[in-house]
C-alpha cells in the first residue's frame, strides 16, 4: 500500500513513521509512506503557498495553484484510489471508515493549514473529506498521521498477530475488553479467576460481555449504530 502526504510542514511528521509499528510496516515493504512539501510546487517567491481570502476575515488560505500543480504532478505518476483532505468539517474518521481505506492501494491525503484550502480544490479534486474530532489543530498534519496509523496497522502483515486487529476497540461497534498481565496478583489486587481458568470459551464469553458492559457505559451511541 502507498500513502502519500502532502503538507506545508514536511517536518512535523520525520518522526512519526520512525518508530514502532509504522517503521516495521515500511521495512517489511507493506507500507510505504511518502511525505511531499507543498512549497516546491508553487512558482512564487519565498515559495509562497497563502495568500489573504478574498472577502476579507481573519487568516491566511492555502492557494489553489500550488495545490493543484502538486495534485496533478502527483496524480500523472499515480492512480490514487483516494485524495482525502484532513480538515475539521469533514466525515468523523472512524475504524470502519479505516478498515475501508486500508484495502486501497493508492491514497493520496492533503493536510490542511491556516484557514484551510482554497474551495475550489476542494470541489474538483477531493474525493474525500475526513476529520479526526470535533476540534481544530495548527494543521491537518497530526490528523494525517492519526489516520495514516490506523490504516496502516490493519494492513496483513503488519502486525505480528495478525488476529489482534481484528478484536481491537469499535470493530464491530464494540470497546474492547478489559487485559490484564503478571503479576496474577499485585497490592492485593487480582486478575479475575476466569483469565486463569484455561477454558478458552468461557473467556471469549466473558470478554464479549465485558465489552458489551463497557460499551454500554463509556459509549452507549456504538450500540444503536
Amino acid at each position: 500500500m502507498q500513502i502519500q502526504i502532502l503538507t506545508v510542514v514536511p517536518e512535523l511528521l520525520d518522526s512519526v513513521f520512525s518508530h514502532s509499528i509504522m517503521k516495521r510496516a515500511v521495512q517489511k515493504g507493506l507500507l510505504s509512506v511518502t511525505v511531499h512539501n507543498l512549497r516546491q510546487y508553487t512558482t512564487l517567491p519565498r515559495q509562497q503557498v497563502d495568500d489573504y481570502a478574498f472577502g476579507g476575515g481573519a487568516g491566511m488560505v492555502m492557494m489553489i495553484e500550488p495545490l493543484v500543480n502538486a495534485i496533478e504532478a502527483l496524480k500523472a505518476k499515480t492512480d490514487f484510489d483516494e485524495v482525502i483532505y484532513m480538515t475539521p468539517d469533514g466525515d468523523l474518521f472512524n475504524q470502519q471508515t479505516a478498515n475501508q481505506l486500508s484495502l486501497q492501494q493508492n491514497l493520496l491525503i492533503i493536510c490542511g493549514h491556516y484557514k484551510g484550502i482554497d474551495e475550489r480544490v476542494r470541489e474538483h479534486f477531493i474525493t474525500r473529506e475526513i476529520s479526526i474530532g470535533d476540534y481544530v489543530l495548527s494543521g491537518g498534519e497530526l490528523a494525517a498521521a492519526v489516520v495514516t496509523d490506523a490504516i496502516g496497522r490493519l494492513i496483513p502483515g503488519v502486525l505480528s498477530d495478525e488476529t489482534s486487529a481484528l478484536f481491537d476497540s469499535f470493530q464491530d461497534n464494540l470497546l474492547a475488553p478489559p487485559v490484564y498481565t503478571r503479576p496474577e496478583e499485585f497490592r492485593g489486587w487480582k486478575v479475575p479467576e476466569i483469565l486463569m481458568s484455561g477454558d478458552h470459551r468461557k473467556i471469549e464469553d466473558w470478554r464479549m460481555e465485558q465489552s458489551l458492559q463497557r460499551t454500554r457505559e463509556r459509549r452507549p451511541g456504538l450500540l444503536s449504530e
